[in-house]
């Protein structure tokens, strides 16, 4: 890659990073006279990555966006993207009773599966081998945003704007290994409801997540593996997986909850202020 495209890249990065910390909104890189490929956008990646280290953050981990087929006519995003989860966006629910919403540009809420990795997968395992790799299973809200107003974007937008990340909020963990053959067979197969001020706003299934979250994460191996630029999953990485339900705008005062059956993982609930 030539210098002048080095010097485009290093901006787009700068400009997301300030665009995400200082909750401001941008045009689309997409849209603009230079355009952005999908392919240049994983290489805004890690220089938006570094910025965030600069100053202080650390990486915990990865979410998969775009899991969810049934939304992807929504936003005009049709494959998954993944960004980071820094130790500073992730919080638990068990400590977190109220969330702020003042820090998120149009934000939205997603329930999703998080999965607590023991051990580092690799391309060639199959979803009951990667298993394996999994130390621990939770319920969570993905608190996802956009720098782009309207929620207009092409995938290669998304991915320059660390996977639309906001926060990543983890319910109560479940070790993986002793059920680990209810955990496959579950995982799928399951029915979530999310709920606003008691109200229901939708319903989710396990497999609206590229076939399940296991699936979801092998994909994301696989997408690693040929990126020359980004590092692979490591042991100790947490992954959210992708909404279960449609990604649903929130603001202050609304109590959402969600609530799994068929699985056994617990309810989650959050306030936002």
């Amino acid at each position: 890659m030539n210098q002048t495209a080095n010097t485009l890249l290093a901006a787009i990065s700068a400009e997301a990073a300030d665009a995400l910390i200082n909750t401001r909104q941008i045009s689309p890189f997409s849209a603009r006279p230079a355009g952005l490929t999908l392919d240049d956008a994983y290489r805004v990646t890690p220089l938006v990555r570094k910025i965030y280290e600069v100053r202080g953050s650390k990486v915990v981990g990865r979410k998969i966006g775009f899991t969810n087929r049934t939304i992807w006519e929504q936003y005009g995003v049709h494959q998954p993207v993944w960004g980071y989860v820094f130790d500073d966006t992730l919080k638990h629910l068990a400590e977190t009773e109220l969330l702020a919403l003042r820090p998120f540009s149009e934000p939205r809420i997603e329930p999703e599966i998080v999965l607590g990795l023991g051990s580092a997968p690799s391309a060639d395992m199959d979803e009951i081998a990667l298993s394996s790799c999994i130390a621990w299973v939770a319920l969570g809200f993905e608190i996802v945003q956009s720098i782009f107003p309207g929620w207009k974007f092409a995938a290669a937008d998304t991915v320059a704007a660390n996977g639309v990340h906001g926060a990543l909020l983890i319910g109560p963990r479940h070790p993986f290994a002793p059920r680990a053959t209810e955990w496959l067979r579950t995982l799928a197969g399951f029915e979530i409801d999310l709920n606003c001020n008691g109200e229901l706003i939708d319903r989710g299934h396990g497999g609206n997540v590229l076939d399940g979250p296991l699936s979801a994460l092998r994909h994301l191996v696989g997408l690693l593996a040929s990126d020359p630029v980004n590092p692979p999953l490591g042991a100790g990485e947490i992954v959210t997986t992708g909404t279960l339900t449609k990604a649903m705008p929130i603001a202050p005062g609304e109590v959402w909850t969600a609530t799994p059956t068929g699985i056994a993982l617990d309810g989650i609930r959050l306030r936002f202020v």
